[in-house]
């Protein structure tokens, strides 16, 4: 798989990164630890080397499933993780204190069998905790050797200018889709202006843009989905659109849908470093698939043109989560 690099980094990554927090949460129970890490390296023999976690996804369980997957190929491999909520646990709030940050980052060592953390994000901006604070607390793990680059998640304009005028931000992680387009209005403009690399989770709509979600779809109680606004039964229902457009495109391309998807990210900019998750061998090799899918001027036109005429139903989070994203 071709490399990229992300912003003004010395972090050259595969062009499409695993996203894992499935494998232990958000998405229903945990999938079987050997099948977790019989698909970690099966994303690793097919190219990827950029791998994604934090300590709220499972409190520590999924970085522990990374660490042992990796271990072999550690030093051929990037690791993100994260810090910024109470005790790992989402619900309990955020906490990005400094004494914190450091307490994550040991921990977050031994989990992941490592002496260094590749990338090092905050999780979700703490209003509680001045942002010059949370970039020198990294700062200083950087100086110490246990951490190489500084990375924010969901943050705004102000939250970035800050942090990168302390420790330079190496990447933003955020959600960006062809159904989540908020970062093109502000968000990716500083970015290339700050030199900084950008990486979209939920790059196929949390599911929805496979194909594979219908009006009919339910969740269990312990798939984040079921509180989702975007994935009630009427958003679902109006924003079958979207899918039927992306699957007439996929179509004349001889791709999937998802792969239409993945592609039309990597075509936006040469320093977006999509992480796609699954826990499916089958939607691994589908979801790779997409670096080969070119998209000609034309056919982003085409889709630009097309999702013009879509209207995107529901919120992509409950009001509580919302809050927590673009300070």
């Amino acid at each position: 798989m071709k490399t990229r690099r992300l912003g003004n980094s010395q972090l050259n990554v595969s062009a499409i990164g695993l996203g894992c927090m499935g494998l232990s949460y958000g998405y229903g129970p945990a999938v079987d630890r050997a099948d977790g890490i019989a698909l970690i390296r099966n994303a690793f023999e097919r190219g990827v080397n950029f791998f994604d976690t934090a300590e709220a996804y499972g409190q520590g369980a999924n970085e522990e499933l990374l660490g042992e997957a990796l271990a072999p190929v550690r030093n051929q491999v990037v690791i993100a993780t994260k810090f910024g909520f109470k005790n790992g646990d989402t619900a309990q709030g955020l906490d990005s204190r400094p004494e914190r940050i450091r307490e994550v980052a040991d921990a977050a060592l031994k989990r992941l069998r490592t002496d260094c953390i590749d990338l090092f994000y905050q999780h979700r901006v703490d209003p509680d905790v001045p942002m010059e604070d949370v970039a020198g607390a990294v700062k200083d793990l950087i100086a110490e050797g246990k951490v190489k680059h500084f990375g924010l998640s969901e943050a705004g304009v102000d939250s970035i200018r800050r942090a990168h005028a302390v420790q330079p931000v190496a990447a933003l992680q955020s959600e960006y889709s062809l159904w989540w387009r908020e970062p093109e209005r502000t968000v990716l403009p500083i970015l290339e202006e700050l030199g900084i690399g950008f990486v979209p989770f939920s790059p196929l709509g949390k599911g929805f843009l496979t194909g594979a979600i219908g009006v009919d779809t339910t969740f269990g109680s312990n798939d984040f989905r079921s509180i989702v606004p975007r994935f009630s039964p009427e958003a679902l229902q109006a924003n079958q659109a979207l899918v039927e457009l992306l699957g007439a495109i996929a179509a004349g391309k001889g791709a999937t849908p998802a792969q239409i998807a993945i592609a039309w990210l990597l075509a936006q900019k040469p320093w977006i470093v999509p992480i796609p998750g699954t826990t499916k061998l089958h939607r691994l090799e589908e979801n790779l698939g997409a670096e080969a899918v070119v998209l000609a001027d034309a056919d982003l036109r085409r889709i630009d043109e097309a999702l013009a005429k879509v209207k995107i139903e529901g919120n992509r989070y409950p009001p509580a989560l919302q809050a927590r994203v673009g300070r």
